[in-house]
């Protein structure tokens, strides 16, 4: 694949700093004098030691050398032990085609993030010039919305249902234009497509393997990317995983995000990139002018953590997080099933933290949401936050069930059960 032609003027003109790979470098060799960057003096660092307890009641220690590393400049791209687990568990989990790829070819790369957020923006700002097409799920995760609209983008929104995007509405949009153009440098085909393909935020849905397969072989036809946002992979209810779409990638056109801050913590602001290795060096030298690295003690904190859970350990964690969540849906249901039948209507999860519901008979529910329910203490989400057309109405509400006792939702939903009502 051609990568230079899906790259923004910004990110086409960035260049190494040779401070930062100086360092990087020096890090890699066997020990030598350090008289080149701005390190500060660990000896100085007021924090010595640490000690962690965690779920089964054991603790992590980190002791004074460890934390002279926690605490001090770091990789661009990542601890090279904490990438290296990240790889580990990519392979086991996804195996992509592209891993054994050259790295022109667009080979598996990683890079560790502030948070999966700080990764989308900087692989938005890789990809688009203003005026450049982009095809997004409608509805969109309000923080991608948040992220596109200043970018002088023109959104191009695919139809989607209880599965996620319909590959039939898609096929239709991309009959504007020729498979053969994609050759073109200036046909302005779409440059990406944007999907949040498990426990879709807001609207709850997961995509089937099927049409991942017939979404990948319009990728490959329209020679567009896909970036595949998928921060509810493991809050998945239902077994086998489907198969990610970086599990189908064998062009290398698949750019993924992932995150630990619903599985372990959003506060410690951890996620990682897996995308082909052209792209991954951009978002890298992107992040050496803005966080310069990701949080350094955060990342050796959480490898800590899996170093002593292996792997194994790591994905039963996630299956308990994902039980919980799983009782967590089946009360949000049976609230909704108790109060709301007949009044809106809604699919059930398989996956993730959300129900978007229909309001039957309202147009329009930021009102009712944004003063009338808040007036009565509860808090939810207009349908119109994931909208890119903020005046345009929506009779949908995004509620979550991650957070709320069983009790509270039940009270949730009857306290909206009395708004619609009042409001009809």
């Amino acid at each position: 694949m051609d990568y230079s032609r899906f790259l923004s003027v910004v990110s086409a003109t960035r260049e190494e700093n040779i401070l930062r790979m100086s360092s990087s470098l020096a890090q890699k060799k066997p020990p030598i004098i350090m008289i080149s960057g701005g390190m500060p003096n660990p000896n100085y660092f007021p924090f010595k030691t640490a000690s962690f307890t965690i779920e089964d009641g054991t603790t992590i220690e980190i002791g004074e050398a460890l934390m002279k590393t926690a605490l001090q400049y770091s990789n661009t791209q990542g601890i090279p032990e904490f990438l290296s687990w990240l790889k580990d568990l990519q392979m086991s989990l996804h195996n992509p085609p592209t891993a054994k790829n050259s790295p022109d070819q667009g080979q598996m790369e990683m890079c560790v993030t502030t948070g999966s957020q700080d990764g989308l923006a900087k692989v938005f700002d890789m990809l688009i010039n203003r005026g450049d097409n982009v095809l997004v799920e409608d509805p969109c995760y309000s923080g991608t919305v948040s992220a596109l609209k200043p970018l002088g983008c023109n959104i191009i929104k695919v139809s989607t249902d209880k599965h996620g995007i319909i590959p039939e509405a898609l096929k239709e949009i991309l009959s504007r234009w020729r498979p053969e153009d994609a050759k073109k440098l200036k046909n302005n085909l779409p440059k990406f497509l944007y999907t949040v393909p498990n426990g879709n935020n807001p609207a709850g849905t997961s995509m089937t393997t099927d049409r991942k397969k017939k979404i990948y072989q319009l990728a490959r036809c329209y020679d567009f990317l896909i970036i595949e946002d998928d921060p509810y992979y493991f809050l998945q209810f239902e077994k086998p995983k489907a198969p990610t779409f970086l599990s189908m990638d064998v062009d290398g056109r698949v750019i993924r995000c992932d995150t630990f801050s619903k599985i372990i913590s959003p506060g410690l602001r951890l996620g990682f990139l897996t995308g082909p290795k052209p792209f991954i060096d951009r978002v890298t030298l992107h992040t050496q002018i803005t966080t310069m690295h990701p949080n350094t003690f955060a990342q050796i904190l959480v490898l800590q953590l899996f170093l002593k859970w292996g792997q194994k350990g790591f994905l039963e964690h996630t299956d308990r997080v994902t039980e919980f969540y799983r009782s967590q849906r089946d009360a949000m249901l049976a609230a909704a099933d108790k109060w709301l039948k007949g009044l809106a209507e809604w699919h059930v999860p398989t996956a993730g933290i959300f129900l978007w519901i229909k309001i039957k008979g309202i147009s329009d529910t930021y009102k009712m949401v944004m003063e009338n329910a808040l007036k009565r203490r509860v808090a939810l989400v207009p349908g119109k936050s994931f909208s890119f057309d903020s005046s345009a109405p929506s009779p949908y509400i995004r509620a979550s069930y991650s957070f709320a006792s069983p009790d509270q939702m039940d009270q949730a939903l009857q306290t909206l059960a009395e708004l619609i009502k009042e409001t009809v």
